[in-house]
């Protein structure tokens, strides 16, 4: 299990906006919230941890995103993944894969990918078989 992902951002403001609401999409709650770092913090009900991170890179350079790097994000219904998908390209995402089966990963397999405001690529998936 991961102790926690830290994604760059560029501007802590425009990140908040973005990850605020697809956070709470995807049931994660707020954990911390530093503007002085900056960065934030969500996890899930009732655990410490993981950790979804967005912050200033760690060094102070700018953030630059990477090609091959992407978190997925699972959920249980293939409803959801349809929703968060909408919801990040309303937040101003890139889309990078439209909702829908992957039988090429798993018969099951549901998933979405975006690229978020800062460029990071992210996926919500569903492996269940409804």
């Amino acid at each position: 299990m991961f102790s926690h992902v830290h994604l760059g951002a560029g501007d802590h403001s425009r990140a908040l906006a973005f990850y605020r609401p697809l956070m709470e999409a995807l049931g994660w709650e707020l954990k911390f919230d530093e503007p002085e770092v900056p960065w934030a913090g969500w996890k899930q009900p009732g655990a410490d941890r993981p950790l979804f991170i967005v912050g200033r890179p760690y060094d102070g350079g700018p953030h630059q995103p990477g090609n091959g790097q992407m978190v997925a994000f699972q959920v249980g219904r293939r409803e959801l993944v349809d929703r968060c998908h909408a919801l990040a390209l309303s937040l101003g995402a890139t889309d990078e894969g439209a909702p829908g089966l992957r039988p090429h990963y798993h018969a099951n397999y549901y998933g979405a990918y975006f690229r978020d405001p800062d460029g990071n690529k992210l996926c919500v998936c569903c492996h269940a078989a409804v």
